[in-house]
């Protein structure tokens, strides 16, 4: 089963909001220019390696077992206030309804790369991991899932972004 690309479109944009306006998701190849430099990086194909990317990694896979196991109003009751802001929780169900259920249960997810930002366009200072898995899906074989996590002022690590492609 293919994700209509209209809505494939929907829910980047509804899930990456004005915050990273379609460029953290090209980090690999910027990731060392203007306010997008890293904090620490992790090669690509690495997986994550500084103590912030390794907490928002395990924070980032309990958070996509909600999404997996389709408890889409709670992942959004666990992101971000800034994801929270960007996408009502209505949307997000909706987005998530459209776009992430039709992929089916998952069958495997595997971090491809994890890395450190204090900056990132359109956003606050801050901590930012942005993480790339390679996953499968029963009904989508190959997926690149990109998730933005950032630390709030409560020490926890929550989704500030989330795309599938």
């Amino acid at each position: 089963m293919k994700i209509n690309l209209l809505q494939h479109q929907f829910v980047g944009l509804l899930c990456t909001a004005a915050l990273f306006a379609g460029i953290i998701f090209g980090f690999a190849a910027e990731a060392g220019a203007g306010t997008n430099k890293p904090a620490s990086a992790a090669a690509p194909g690495s997986n994550p390696k500084s103590a912030a990317e390794k907490a928002a990694t395990s924070a980032a896979q309990a958070w996509l077992a909600l999404i997996d196991d389709g408890n889409y109003a709670k992942s959004w009751q666990e992101a971000s206030a800034f994801l929270q802001g960007a996408v009502t929780q209505k949307a997000w169900e909706d987005a998530m309804e459209s776009a992430r259920k039709p992929l089916g249960k998952l069958v495997s997810r595997e971090v491809k790369t994890a890395r450190s930002f204090t900056a990132l366009p359109g956003a606050p200072d801050g901590q930012y991991v942005v993480m790339q898995f390679e996953t499968s899906f029963a009904n989508k074989k190959s997926v690149i899932e990109t998730i933005t996590f950032m630390l709030g002022k409560d020490g926890q690590w929550k989704s500030a972004g989330y795309l599938i492609k």
